[in-house]
């Protein structure tokens, strides 16, 4: 299957200084724009406008009247990232890498199946993480995504490929972990949920136990996927550095402890690398890693990439 490059947007190189409306809560949002509107009710509008229409610029917001656009527009911007570049594949599939203000660059992908529809988004923008196997990792730790660049890239992927909100799936599976990045995650899924349920949404970690005691806590939890890859501590130290901070019995003990709604179960990812964790001997040691736990097991043939 040979992607094809569509031409990208236009980049704008100047870096916009201006408070991004994006990853707003909706409370958060009316506080902000207080001082600037003429009717509380206008927040609802300018909100609404935001997450449901995906507009690009405060401009686009044709239900206020001209003055107040330009009373906000000359102190707000609408954060969508700018798409660098898209890989349309032959199934449909489209991945995009995305520019940021200050031009850092996230990738984003449209997964189509079957009538459903997945976007597979980013929370951080590189990872310092260092899996072997991961291309991300390789290239090292950039920054934490704001609430706002994590929302924006599934409005910008909804308005690029004219879809609703309704009815889509989202996986934090992108650049970073998101767990690493909790509080911005957070606050992206309160308004996300506002349109996807989170039985919809997945973040997938590699485990790191304080930020899996937090969504423990959280009274709507997305599903959990674990980045597994390997079913003992030696493999998995080879191939996940972040296995000697969180070694798989204090991981196993956690999840043990997580809460799941019934019907629901965990996800366990586990990428197959001929000679290091796909042995028969591998797969029984999996099995026993795994017994107790209402989970399924996600089998992912690598992807080999030339810098790995």
């Amino acid at each position: 299957m040979t992607p094809k490059t569509i031409p990208s947007t236009e980049i704008r190189p100047a870096v916009d200084a201006r408070p991004d409306l994006l990853g707003l809560s909706r409370e958060a949002l009316a506080e902000t724009l207080a001082p600037v509107i003429d009717r509380p009710f206008r927040a609802k509008q300018i909100y609404q406008a935001l997450h449901e229409r995906a507009v690009r610029d405060v401009s686009e917001i044709t239900e206020l009247p001209r003055e107040l656009r330009e009373r906000l527009d000359e102190r707000f911007r609408v954060g969508l990232p700018d798409v660098a570049s898209r890989h349309l594949s032959a199934d449909g599939t489209c991945k995009y890498l995305f520019r940021l203000r200050d031009g850092a660059t996230i990738e984003a992908v449209d997964i189509p199946d079957r009538g459903r529809r997945t976007f597979c988004i980013s929370s951080q923008a590189g990872c310092a993480l260092a899996c072997a196997f991961c291309v991300t990792g390789y290239w090292g730790a950039g920054r934490n995504l704001t609430a706002g660049e994590i929302v924006g890239q599934v409005l910008a992927i909804r308005a690029d490929r004219d879809l609703p909100m309704e009815g889509l799936n989202l996986v934090f599976m992108g650049m970073g972990e998101p767990l690493l990045n909790l509080p911005n995650v957070k606050a992206a899924l309160d308004i996300l949920t506002e349109w996807i349920s989170p039985h919809r949404i997945t973040v997938s970690t590699v485990g790191i136990l304080p930020g899996l005691a937090e969504m423990a806590r959280w009274e709507r939890r997305p599903n959990l996927a674990i980045s597994l890859h390997a079913p003992d501590d030696e493999s998995r130290g080879r191939i996940m550095p972040i296995n000697r901070t969180y070694p798989l019995a204090e991981l196993m003990a956690a999840l043990k402890r997580y809460p799941l709604e019934k019907g629901r179960k965990l996800t366990f990812e586990y990428i197959l690398i001929r000679g290091v964790n796909d042995s028969l001997r591998d797969a029984d040691r999996l099995s026993r890693l795994l017994s107790g736990l209402r989970a399924k097991v996600n089998l992912i043939p690598v992807n080999p990439d030339p810098v790995l």
